[in-house]
């Protein structure tokens, strides 16, 4: 099965799976937030509170290593930000943040192979992963594949309906393409 059959399928049955059991149970509350409308707290403030725990360890060196992969990122210094994160997920394979970081690098390498196997990796750790949901639409979108965007941006929708960049997206492309597909 090729890389991005395995995404859309693992979008389809998000719903269904759990996260790992190393995901501390408070998301569960957070993400019920999300989805309450109105939420009892500002979308923004728990959607910060969720990325906090997605980047946090238990242990220190992983934790340093995250930042100064991060720090990388952000100075375009990307084979030395590879380098790190290639240690984390091999270090920490139950580690969905560390998975979906890399993601996000080859994203910006423009490896997409690279990127989806590794968003393959994040969604099968957390399903909630907005921000892996989001970034396979993006990809999706590069490849030309608006059908595969939209199943992804309505996924990362249903989990967090307060991403507005997103709902913009699943409007223009339900439009073109007829409505919803997942």
């Amino acid at each position: 099965m090729d890389l991005y059959r395995q995404v859309i399928d693992l979008i389809v049955t998000a719903p269904d799976r759990t996260p790992v059991g190393t995901l501390p149970e408070v998301l569960d509350s957070l993400f019920a937030d999300l989805a309450t409308d109105p939420p009892p707290r500002d979308a923004e403030e728990t959607e910060g509170m969720i990325w906090n725990i997605w980047t946090f360890h238990s242990d220190p060196q992983a934790v340093d290593a995250m930042h100064r992969a991060l720090r990388m990122m952000q100075a375009r210094s990307y084979e030395v930000a590879e380098r790190e994160l290639d240690r984390l997920v091999a270090g920490f394979p139950l580690w969905a943040e560390a998975w979906n970081k890399r993601a996000t690098l080859m994203f910006l390498m423009d490896r997409d192979e690279d990127s989806v196997a590794d968003i393959i990796e994040t969604l099968k750790l957390e399903p909630r992963h907005f921000g892996a949901l989001s970034g396979y639409g993006q990809i999706c979108l590069r490849r030309g594949d608006e059908a595969g965007a939209l199943i992804a941006f309505e996924e990362a929708l249903r989990v967090h309906p307060g991403l507005d960049g997103v709902r913009e997206a699943v409007a223009a492309l339900g439009k073109r393409l007829g409505g919803r597909l997942n």
